[in-house]
């Protein structure tokens, strides 16, 4: 059974290791001098660490492939900051060899109060239209059951299992308090952005003992797949405005807010605005609790930057760490 998770590695540095992991990427890359090495991505329910295996690859490379368990032996080393392992053995585990439970990361909030909480919401809103359009979504068995479990991203923000619904009530409470401060936003319209915004992730990503992306996901991505999902809710609903059609499907495809960023449109009215900075917001705060929590679990100093993060092109410095009644007084309610 597994007994070294990623986020225990930094412990191993410059040793080897023998664990279980799941193979979230694999590929043959070239070398220099003209020959191959074995590029894998493991993970389990901790994180993901890049590994790569130099030689004797040829025949266990044939055995394994992405979403599969593998056991593997390695040495604990940094490159540009950051852990890897560069591997000697790996082999596909056997069925009795695997916990599932060991390698999906899950929210840490209950999911059928989140479900309640999205669903409330939902039954507060004024505009018959847009509720409607939402209840058809919550109603089907299928995207519910997904809604509950998708994760919000492959590898970034809310990357576990309930990371969408953790996300979407997250924002509902934020779009819920900048409604309120800002009388020229449509409350109802801000909140049907914040559910369906992502609503395409739950065909875009798969999740067994690893996230993935699907064909469909890799070919059209997560907008072009949530307004396909939209415009089939809507054939359902024959008397849904069609001008507010237009704003639902504006807030969904230009909530990334720059075209450089995947989003076919800027934002262009005030809810999609908002929305697009509320959303960035809430994915780049939980992207800097990941890498703490990440810096704390490495036992380094809190009062230390972080290592660079990739999806925000910087480090980063937790400043909890200069406030700690704070914190205790935070931890205490």
């Amino acid at each position: 059974m597994k007994d070294v998770y990623v986020a225990d590695v930094f412990k191993f540095e410059n040793q080897p290791i023998v664990s279980y992991f799941a193979v979230a990427a694999k590929q043959l890359r070239s070398r220099k001098d003209g020959g191959q090495y074995l590029a894998v991505v493991l993970g389990d329910r901790t994180g993901q660490i890049e590994c790569r295996m130099w030689d004797n690859f040829a025949e266990c490379a044939g055995q394994f492939e992405q979403g599969h368990i593998v056991k593997v032996r390695g040495e604990v080393s940094r490159y540009n900051g950051r852990y890897q392992l560069t591997l000697d053995r790996i082999r596909r585990a056997g069925d009795e060899e695997i916990e599932l439970a060991d390698y999906l990361p899950r929210t840490i909030f209950d999911v059928e109060q989140m479900w309640s909480e999205l669903n409330a919401c939902v039954e507060s809103f004024s505009n018959p239209h847009l509720k409607a359009l939402l209840l058809s979504f919550l109603a089907d068995d299928e995207i519910a059951e997904a809604f509950r479990r998708a994760p919000a991203a492959k590898s970034l923000h809310h990357a576990w299992i309930g990371g969408l619904l953790e996300h979407v009530v997250s924002l509902l409470r934020l779009c819920e308090a900048a409604a309120s401060h800002y009388p020229e936003i449509n409350r109802d319209l801000l909140l049907t952005g914040a559910i369906l915004h992502d609503i395409g992730k739950l065909q875009e990503l798969s999740w067994g003992t690893s996230f993935t992306y699907t064909l469909s996901g890799q070919l059209l991505g997560h907008i072009t797949l949530g307004i396909a999902m939209i415009e089939r809710k809507l054939a359902g609903l024959p008397d849904f405005p069609a001008e507010l059609r237009i704003l639902v499907e504006h807030m969904v495809l230009s909530h990334h807010g720059k075209l450089e960023f995947g989003s076919p449109k800027l934002p262009m009215i005030p809810e999609a605005v908002l929305f697009h900075y509320l959303d960035e917001m809430d994915a780049k705060m939980q992207t800097m609790r990941n890498e703490f929590a990440r810096h704390q679990e490495q036992g380094r100093p809190a009062a230390e930057m972080t290592e660079w993060v990739r999806s925000m092109d910087r480090t980063l410095l937790n400043t909890a760490a200069f406030f700690p009644e704070a914190s205790k007084s935070g931890s205490e309610d």
